[in-house]
């Protein structure tokens, strides 16, 4: 079911109804080539005041309803972490494209699960880490891919909100993949990715919330060729949520909130400051960049690929590897 340029627009399932469902239809407006056609919840009620919201005609009061709907190419997965990998699977066997919000999963066997039957079953999958294809992002890997700041040596990357404690907000819930590792870290730990590879040691330390999930989480990883990796993440503090990638060249500093779309100062050895500023073309008012991440979409099954080059399943898998190793030295882990 690829989708060429000469065909309609890639028609959109999301399935969930909370914030960042909202964030993504409003972002696609931006999109021409985009059309969210149907919502999926766990009922009628949540459905229909969603698609009256954002006036989606076809409303389903269950996941099966939605992944059954043969007016939807792709389905966006946006419910709570513990539901992305029944959400995803069931997506693929309904041979629709999949598009899954981080984290990916709760753990590395889900996503490699989810990984081989979208291979099998031949439909496009990818992790939603909508900060991977900002513009500014995009210029840094090329940077980085130039060799402007030398060998990688360090990065840095902070990632702290304040919530008050409440047992009932998800963050807080066991049930549903709480924590500051899940929900912020991820960011931190998905740079690291993207600039580094996967890691060969890995040394954290937490602090949990009275509900035992992680309130504040930090990591040091280590690389084949001895660059490392400082992450932070909390949900105690609103942090300066900073990122730099130093070199044996220079340095990339990143703006605040830099997972969000921001600007950098690239600074290289001998030579004046050069600044990125942020770039909110094709971006709709108001929104927050994750066009960007569907445009992937459409653009990777336009070219008929079935992974995305930027964000491939066999990295989103390594990352949860990573996942499964702090949770394991943290010694925090979820129910089933």
């Amino acid at each position: 079911m690829l989708i060429t340029s000469e065909q309609r627009p890639l028609r959109w399932g999301v399935l969930g109804t909370g914030k960042i469902a909202a964030t993504f239809v409003q972002d696609l407006v931006s999109l021409p080539d985009a059309q969210v056609v149907a919502v999926g919840s766990r009922s009628r009620q949540a459905a229909d005041e969603f698609g009256d919201r954002f006036n989606i005609e076809r409303r389903h009061p269950s996941r099966d309803a939605l992944m059954n709907d043969s007016h939807v190419d792709a389905v966006y997965v946006a419910t709570p972490h513990p539901a992305h990998a029944a959400g995803a699977l069931a997506a693929i066997r309904s041979g629709k494209h999949v598009l899954v919000e981080k984290p990916f999963t709760l753990n590395a066997a889900d996503a490699a699960e989810i990984a081989a039957e979208a291979r099998q079953e031949g439909v496009f999958c990818m992790e939603a880490m909508w900060t991977r294809f900002l513009p500014h992002m995009v210029r840094i890997r090329e940077l980085l891919h130039q060799g402007a700041i030398g060998k990688i040596i360090t990065v840095m990357a902070d990632h702290g909100q304040r919530f008050e404690p409440d047992p009932e907000h998800r963050l807080f819930s066991p049930h549903l993949g709480g924590g500051a590792l899940l929900d912020l870290g991820i960011y931190p730990i998905s740079l690291a990715s993207m600039v580094l590879g996967r890691p060969v040691a890995i040394a954290s330390v937490s602090h949990r919330t009275t509900t035992c999930v992680d309130s504040q989480t930090s990591a040091v990883l280590r690389y084949k060729d001895g660059a490392q990796a400082v992450l932070s993440t909390t949900l105690d503090s609103d942090t300066a949520c900073r990122a730099w990638i130093a070199g044996t060249e220079g340095r990339i500093e990143l703006d605040p909130v830099w997972y969000t779309l921001s600007s950098f100062t690239l600074h290289r050895d001998g030579e004046a400051p050069q600044r990125f500023e942020a770039d909110r073309t094709g971006i709709a008012p108001g929104g927050k960049g994750m066009c960007f991440e569907a445009a992937e979409v459409t653009r990777c099954l336009r070219e008929g690929l079935l992974e995305s080059p930027v964000m491939p399943l066999d990295e989103t898998v390594e990352i949860m590897l990573t996942v499964d190793e702090i949770l394991k030295q943290i010694g925090l882990s979820y129910p089933t």
